[in-house]
């Protein structure tokens, strides 16, 4: 091995021994153990199922790079870095290095990019695997929801506060979720009432979130795919994190179905991380690189969005930075 500055950057940044030591950790819960008062290997491997030679080989490699740190022989404490992977709540760190939750398989889907980047298309399967995946797991669809609304309210306030609202009176969450973005909106503009239109579980779980939330009244939802026909005559319909999950055509036949139910008068709203091609920005292009060996989607630029809206429709009226590194495109009917 080199001792040389730049090889040993490089080889800290292909390490893939650290980064799946947290996500077994992170799977394991050991962080909310030791925060618990299991701090002994013993009892951390009897309490996560685990070998106890097996996860003293982990624990060691885990002291080594600093997330947990060695008291007394076998017996551990947690670090500021640590303390990071204990459980705070839906979306938290944990839960995204959880090799059992959506997100986690989903990074675990890179050991195949490889093939993509040969093919051009995720890995033997075909680009919609990961939702029937979610179809027929109920709890994987669970951790899926949480944590795409987790995102969902880091971006609310931004979008609140971004677009005129005012001139607004409906608007329908096209894969909304479970209806956290489309909750935050109707809370912070009294004033406007909300569809959410996702696929079944979700969509039940935004009708629990409404009404937990006092907007029975206001929100409602609709179980359905938006590749069919969208309910029609809402003033704005929005598109919060979805094209970029999907090729090409697919993500056109999405913002065509947004642009016919929006019709002459309507607006259609996108919200993506969008690619700048003068400077690369490594969340936006790990995004991309993980929808290729996944759904077959594609981070995009905004002259990519605005040239599939004029394929259906659409033209742009305007485009505005919302929470780094998304950006909030209106659409408006060409004619």
């Amino acid at each position: 091995m080199t001792d040389a500055p730049w090889a040993s950057r490089l080889q800290d940044m292909a390490d893939l021994t650290t980064p799946m030591t947290i996500r077994v950790a992170a799977t394991l819960r050991i962080a909310d153990r030791i925060a618990d008062g299991t701090d002994g290997l013993a009892a951390l491997a009897e309490r996560t199922g685990a070998d106890v030679s097996a996860l003293r080989r982990v624990m060691r490699h885990l002291v080594a790079v600093g997330v947990f740190a060695e008291t007394s022989p076998d017996t551990y404490a947690l670090t500021d870095i640590g303390k990071e992977l204990c459980t705070q709540g839906s979306g938290d760190a944990r839960s995204w290095l959880d090799l059992e939750s959506a997100i986690g398989r989903v990074d675990l889907a890179l050991t195949d990019l490889l093939e993509s980047v040969r093919t051009g298309r995720p890995p033997a399967a075909r680009p919609n695997d990961t939702w029937e995946a979610l179809d027929q797991d109920p709890e994987l669809s669970r951790t899926f929801d949480e944590q795409m609304a987790a995102g969902a309210a880091a971006k609310a306030p931004g979008l609140a506060g971004t677009f005129d609202w005012s001139s607004a009176g409906r608007v329908v969450d096209v894969g909304g979720g479970n209806g956290t973005l489309l909750a935050a909106l109707l809370t912070a503009h009294p004033h406007l009432r909300g569809t959410v239109v996702d696929r079944p579980g979700p969509a039940a779980s935004a009708d629990e979130r409404f009404a937990a939330a006092g907007l029975g009244e206001r929100a409602g939802t609709v179980a359905q795919s938006f590749f069919d026909e969208l309910p029609p005559g809402a003033d704005v319909y929005l598109l919060s994190g979805v094209l970029h999950d999907w090729d090409d055509d697919r993500a056109a036949r999405i913002l065509g179905r947004c642009a016919e139910a929006a019709g002459a008068t309507g607006r259609v709203l996108v919200l993506e991380s969008l690619v700048d091609p003068a400077s690369a920005r490594s969340s936006t292009t790990d995004m991309d690189l993980l929808m290729l060996v996944t759904t077959g989607g594609r981070a995009r630029t905004a002259a990519d969005l605005e040239a599939m809206g004029t394929a259906v429709g659409l033209r742009v009226k305007s485009v505005a930075p919302v929470e780094e590194p998304h950006s909030l495109l209106e659409f408006v009917a060409t004619s």
